[in-house]
């Protein structure tokens, strides 16, 4: 089972387009700089080519973990230590195929990494840096539609 690196470039690069929607003024992103105490003067400040440059290098690590969560051929290949030739892993691969490798599985699965991973994160350092639920809500409601994208398009591409 080969890694499909278009699809995983693909998809991180959709966090991008996500974050352009999402945090734009006229969606969340106003609410966004209230809560974290963000002006547009600071923003200006800020060295653009790092932060979308490093963006880009954790969305891709995301991106290229994801296959493990959303693609259920993975997790029969890495039972066989990943080799392609094991007997075991061919006979699954021949009854099953590409059995939920839809874009809808791969979008369930990647809501899910979102919601029981990536919300408990947030919203326990937003507890204890003492941020709203608004900013919890709107940052993690970010990263849910971002791996919900994300496993769509790892899972469905083939």
């Amino acid at each position: 089972m080969e890694m499909n690196y278009l699809a995983i470039l693909v998809a991180a690069a959709s966090s991008f387009v996500v974050g352009f929607i999402w945090y734009n003024p006229k969606v969340f992103g106003t609410i966004w700089m209230n809560e974290i105490g963000m002006t547009e003067e600071k923003a200006r400040q800020a060295n653009m080519a790092k932060v979308f440059g490093l963006s880009f290098v954790f969305a891709f690590m995301l991106a290229f973990m994801l296959p493990t969560i959303v693609i259920h051929q993975v997790g029969a290949a890495q039972l066989a230590g990943g080799n392609a030739n094991d007997p075991a892993l061919i006979a699954f691969l021949e009854v099953h195929g590409d059995m939920f490798r839809t874009f809808q599985h791969g979008a369930l699965h990647g809501f899910f990494a979102a919601l029981f991973i990536v919300f408990p994160i947030l919203a326990t350092n937003g507890l204890y840096e003492q941020r709203s639920f608004k900013y919890i809500f709107v940052t993690s409601g970010y990263w849910m539609v971002t791996l919900t994208i994300m496993g769509a398009i790892i899972c469905g591409w083939k």
